[in-house]
């Protein structure tokens, strides 16, 4: 099953987010490695959030990253949410 993880973020978060990026990255890329992590990144024009794309047993996986990840815990992303994702055409 594919989980997208929603982030809604703070105004100018991309200048904000420079601290925690490295840190941010390596979780993703830890995740990704563990093959849950399929595809993430930001939204542009205008720079307010970012989804991440996991397949996984169950939605757990998505909020455990969510709870883990230093963007949420200072405060860069507003709200974040997990959508069960049906996929209709590509994946495995």
């Amino acid at each position: 099953m594919y989980y997208i993880l929603f982030y809604e973020t703070v105004d100018n978060y991309t200048e904000k987010r420079i601290p925690y990026r490295a840190e941010h990255l390596a979780l993703a890329q830890e995740a990704q490695s563990n093959g849950t992590l399929i595809l993430a990144g930001a939204f542009s024009k205008p720079a307010d959030g970012a989804a991440l794309i996991f397949k996984a047993t169950s939605s757990e996986v998505a909020e455990n990253f969510a709870t883990n990840d230093p963007y949420v815990k200072n405060g860069l992303v507003t709200h974040w949410y997990v959508r069960e994702w049906t996929v209709v055409i590509g994946g495995d």
